[in-house]
């Protein structure tokens, strides 16, 4: 929730900023939408801050609210009539579905083109040149871009980069069956994509080699071996949604620490040690050794440990439940790690890149929508909260919210009637053809594009349902 506040907030600041910049009057600034009622309403001009207060009626009177103070001595318009900030009712809405700026003089899908009717206003944003209300209407966008950079400056500067290279992952990696159809093989170790080497601080580098076509270099047995992604694999992970796993990391068996009194403690396991086999069977991965050793819960088998420089076979009593006393190792203090760390300048450039790529990799990704694996995979605000780790983390909060203030940024300017990128394409069309639509026309084509958008809604938040409760 937070998040949305936030990226709603800024979005239409954005347009709240520019519509004051060129003299626009703005009479509506709510976060959240507010059919009905709102549960908080500020009154600039009035001085008034209401809780629970219901819209005004038909014949122009306002329900009394059920609470009401005053927070600030009334005021009177400008004897010039130029608008100003109090002249903007703010509002919190109870619908959580975004928030709105009403600007005056501006055809939407909550004003019909009859408002319209009298002379133009001064202070109305259609009595302003097509160039300033173009930097109006784009302005929602922009905002939510550079808040991703400016999220992606600050992740960078403060927390910096601290990750494990592809190619310092020892063990390689294991593959989903779909990319082990493309040609790779469990234990591959990552270590180009098209002809250049992976960088450890790629944040796309997952990403991109999913990409169809992708050329990924590996390291098979010692032996270079190149692997071209096929078209179908991306559409294939992206029907599996958010249970799509490409590739995990292949961690091997290192002991952390031994449990007090536990078998291996007993038999003489020390930290650091790195278990490669139980008996005759190599267990160089995680997962490998758990199964073996549920294989022989029970028995007392020889243990193969690398110690320093010394290989050493210790026999360890295996409990019933497969379990031998130890806690492993933290991957991230098993493989070498490359930390980065970057200064205030350092950080605007890294997070630029950042930025950038995310929005690249999104827009090359939206392609997939309009195939049938991708529809599918759509999904609606239980998606949204399913991106958030369920404990809390500053670090993935922010990464997050910059990377879905991405998303909205995009999915507005879209040229869809309703969006941004609606109104954008008109004024761009009326800045080529100097005609202007009428108000009637965009009347209609914001209602249209309103209800698609609705329709769109319903349909993600539907797919959320089915894979809740029937998938």
């Amino acid at each position: 929730m937070l998040a949305l506040v936030i990226l709603v907030t800024v979005h239409e600041f954005g347009h709240y900023i520019f519509a004051r910049i060129f003299g626009v009057k703005v009479t509506r600034f709510y976060l959240f939408f507010n059919p009905w009622f709102s549960i908080l309403r500020y009154d600039p001009m009035k001085g008034t801050l209401e809780f629970m207060a219901r819209g005004e009626r038909k014949d122009g009177t306002w329900p009394k609210p059920l609470a009401t103070w005053q927070v600030g001595k009334p005021h009177a318009p400008r004897p010039d009539g130029k608008p100003t900030w109090r002249d903007t009712i703010y509002g919190l809405g109870w619908l959580p579905l975004g928030g709105y700026c009403a600007i005056a003089g501006m055809v939407d899908e909550t004003q019909d083109s009859s408002k319209l009717a009298a002379e133009p206003q001064d202070w109305e944003l259609r009595s302003k040149p097509a160039w300033q209300r173009l930097c109006v209407m784009a302005a929602g966008v922009v905002l939510n871009f550079v808040l991703a950079i400016c999220i992606y400056i600050g992740i960078a500067f403060h927390w910096g980069d601290d990750v494990v290279a592809f190619q310092d992952m020892s063990e390689g990696m294991n593959f989903c069956p779909e990319l082990k159809e493309a040609g790779f093989r469990d234990g591959d170790i990552l270590q180009t994509l098209n002809g250049k080497p992976l960088e450890a601080a790629d944040y796309s580098a997952g990403w991109d080699m999913l990409q169809p076509g992708a050329r990924v270099g590996v390291l098979r047995d010692g032996s270079p071996v190149e692997v071209t992604v096929p078209d179908e694999v991306i559409c294939a992970l992206v029907a599996q949604g958010k249970d799509a796993q490409p590739m995990t990391v292949r961690v091997p068996v290192v002991v952390g620490k031994t449990a007090a009194g536990g078998n291996a403690a007993k038999a003489g396991l020390q930290q650091f040690d790195r278990i490669i086999s139980v008996d005759t069977a190599s267990t160089r991965t995680i997962d490998v050794f758990l199964a073996a050793l549920t294989s022989r819960k029970g028995e007392t088998v020889p243990l193969g440990i690398v110690r320093g420089d010394s290989t050493l076979s210790i026999p360890v009593e295996i409990s019933d439940g497969g379990k031998i006393g130890i806690q492993m190792l933290n991957p991230l203090d098993i493989f070498d790690r490359t930390r980065i760390e970057y200064s205030f300048f350092e950080s605007i450039p890294r997070g630029w890149e950042i930025g950038t790529s995310q929005l690249s990799n999104y827009v090359s990704s939206l392609g997939l929508v309009f195939t049938k694996e991708g529809a599918q995979s759509l999904g609606g605000f239980a998606t949204l909260g399913d991106l958030f780790p369920t404990k809390w983390n500053w670090m993935s909060f922010w990464q997050i919210t910059a990377f879905l203030s991405i998303i909205l940024a995009f999915m507005n300017i879209i040229p869809i009637p309703a969006l941004d990128g609606g109104y954008i394409l008109f004024l761009l069309v009326e800045i080529v053809t100097r005609r202007k639509p009428s108000d009637r026309f965009l009347e209609i084509a914001n209602t249209i594009g309103f209800f698609f958008l609705l329709a769109l809604l319903f349909y993600a938040n539907g797919n959320d349902l089915y894979r809740i409760f029937l998938k």
